[in-house]
């Protein structure tokens, strides 16, 4: 399998992430000194992804709290809720965010150690474990969801679901990554991802950088793409998969689901099932982030709408669970009915 790059590491005691809002004119790694700054950085898109966010989030709790001065167990517990409780204001949307924090903050409370020092390398433990388990996950991913695109000769994606997404390899872009390590080469079709260009600054960088032919187009390109054959699936990722299967994702993914569902192409998502929500029963209970109007209002820089116009800017948008084909997990490929079989692939009773 090919082994792009990571976008975000620990190294030397620190977090390194690649600063994704420089993509692709430079490549900028920072480096979060506080937890304030690793807030920004999520915020502010820096780092994106379900999974990176995640995984982003964790490391975010260890510099939270890793200058302590608690002097018991439960005082540093209030502390780290605390910490917990900052990051997950960041970015509402990304189930993987809370439940990175949340798994963190119960293992500490689990664990045997009453020393505050112990206690701190458990959480940059559980973060480093997060970290590996997510690029585990992904090849995993990869490797269930090439059985379903073999035969394929390109596929579409939207937004950026790939390395740049995760710890390593990504979820709608692992398959591709995976055929290619075994000399069956896809072309991608990326979207470009109104109003910030993840797929035309993000998507399409990796996989040229990668070697994999890339085609990029606009939004509203995908039907003719479709019409005239060139693709025979479309797979993307999600921030957030309720418990019948209604998917969470980028902004403009329902209308690629519905353009591929009118095509007769298969609609796959691609998702750890750490995205899972099953809490949810359905996507209308999943909380949708708005973003600054100025994203839309601005284009490169340059007012491109009239001062103050009403904007309208979701970051995500949910497709009904009747328009996914199927849903690749590193877990197996779960198919409807979804409120039945997502739960047992979940809980490792094969496939769906």
């Amino acid at each position: 399998m090919y082994r792009p790059v990571a976008p975000i590491v620990w190294r030397d005691g620190g977090v390194e992430i690649i600063d994704q809002t420089k993509l692709p004119e430079e490549l900028v790694v920072i480096r979060p000194q506080n937890i304030r700054e690793m807030w920004e950085a999520i915020k502010q898109l820096k780092v994106r992804g379900a999974p990176a966010i995640g995984i982003a989030a964790a490391f975010g709790l260890y510099l939270g709290v890793k200058d302590s001065r608690a002097r018991d167990k439960g005082s540093f517990l209030a502390e780290l809720k605390a910490a917990a409780d900052y990051l997950a204001t960041s970015r509402p949307t990304a189930v993987n965010l809370f439940w990175a924090l949340a798994r963190i903050q119960e293992r500490v409370a689990a664990s045997e150690y009453q020393e505050v020092d112990e206690l701190k390398e458990v959480v940059l433990k559980e973060a480093l474990a997060i970290q590996e388990e997510d690029e585990a996950m992904c090849r995993a991913i990869g490797r269930n969801g090439a059985e379903l695109l073999r035969r394929a000769e390109a596929v579409l994606t939207h937004c950026n679901a790939g390395t740049l997404a995760t710890a390593r390899y990504g979820t709608a872009l692992a398959p591709v990554y995976y055929l290619a390590g075994e000399d069956k080469v896809l072309r991608v079709f990326v979207d470009e991802t109104r109003p910030l260009l993840q797929g035309a600054r993000l998507t399409a960088w990796e996989l040229k950088e990668a070697g994999i032919p890339v085609t990029l187009i606009t939004d509203n390109m995908a039907a003719v793409v479709m019409q005239k054959g060139w693709v025979q699936a479309v797979i993307v990722g999600a921030d957030r998969i309720a418990a019948n299967g209604d998917v969470a994702n980028k902004i403009g993914t329902y209308g690629v689901a519905i353009l591929a569902r009118e095509h007769g192409l298969p609609f796959y998502v691609a998702a750890p099932s750490s995205t899972f929500d099953l809490s949810l029963s359905h996507g209308g209970e999943i909380p949708i982030e708005e973003r600054d109007p100025e994203e839309v209002r601005c284009w490169g820089g340059r007012r491109t709408a009239p001062e103050g116009i009403h904007v309208f800017n979701p970051a995500f948008d949910v497709t009904p669970h009747t328009y996914v084909t199927a849903i690749i997990t590193e877990k197996g490929v779960i198919r409807p009915p979804y409120t039945e079989n997502i739960p047992r692939v979940l809980r490792g009773e094969g496939r769906g």
